[in-house]
């Protein structure tokens, strides 16, 4: 199914159009808490370590089990929505880059980690902290962890979150809503669905900050596909930001950054908006 021109006008209802959206997030990870409930079973201690809150004691297995099981369960809700709908899978807008493809995919990969940094270095001069997500408690202090991690972002996170927030969540707003009013919905959506992850912070203004960032990333994104028409554009973009920013964290802890002035604080702020 043809997504609508740039030009065309909507004539769905946005408050309808706001709700699917809004029940399609909660759907999605509903389904990503049932699709994890396999590594439980194939990992038993991870029971025990998840009660206590501290993901990294579990074994790589589990947690990459874990973590894996959970991008596909989001994935699988999109994909449940669109044969519910009577949408199929040719709703999903996946094909090669065109060369045009291609400028928007290298632009936002830039884009975005300047974005993040620019961001970063505007906090620290405004003394505003970032608060720390699960992503570090997941890692641990082991480094293999992080190097599988970026594994799991190129195959299993930028994917499913791409393709549930943009090409189902973002392409149904366009029902009711021009289409950067969409990426602005969609990535107000997307915000508040990792605020649990930065409600831990110590300070409120913390907890605003980290969702700044998210939501900046998100509309840049968002920006991408409504361009393009092409999963594979922000899918792509946001894969190289997170991989970017585990490279970094591997290469902090590697040589010893993290013991430096301002470059770990950068390091590790941008760390903290990983979505997961």
């Amino acid at each position: 199914m043809e997504t609508p021109s740039h030009s065309e006008p909507r004539d769905g209802a946005p408050l309808r159009s706001t709700f699917v959206a809004i029940g399609l997030t909660v759907f999605g990870l509903l389904m990503s808490e049932f699709a994890m409930l396999p590594a439980f079973l194939v990992d038993p201690a991870l029971l025990d370590v998840v009660a206590n809150g501290s993901l990294g004691d579990a074994s790589i297995g589990g947690r990459t089990l874990l973590l894996i099981l959970n991008f596909v369960g989001m994935a699988l809700a999109g994909v449940i929505y669109l044969f519910a709908t009577d949408r199929g899978l040719s709703w999903i807008d996946f094909r090669v880059p065109t060369r045009t493809d291609w400028k928007y995919l290298i632009g936002g990969s830039v884009g975005v980690i300047v974005f993040l940094y620019a961001i970063s270095i505007l906090f620290m001069v405004l003394d505003v902290p970032a608060a720390e997500s699960q992503v570090m408690d997941i890692i641990g202090e082991n480094q293999t962890m992080i190097l599988i991690m970026i594994f799991i972002v190129f195959f299993f996170n930028a994917p499913a979150e791409e393709f549930l927030f943009r090409n189902v969540i973002q392409k149904r707003l366009y029902a009711g809503f021009n289409r950067m009013q969409a990426v602005l919905v969609t990535s107000t959506i997307f915000a508040l669905v990792h605020l649990p992850m930065y409600l831990i912070a110590e300070t409120m203004i913390a907890t605003l900050a980290s969702l700044t960032i998210m939501f900046g990333g998100s509309i840049i994104f968002g920006y991408l596909y409504a361009k393009t028409d092409n999963l594979l554009v922000p899918t792509a973009a946001h894969a190289v930001l997170n991989a970017f920013q585990f490279t970094m964290l591997y290469l902090a802890i590697e040589f010893g950054i993290d013991e430096a002035g301002t470059a770990p604080s950068l390091l590790f702020e941008a760390v903290a908006t990983i979505p997961l």
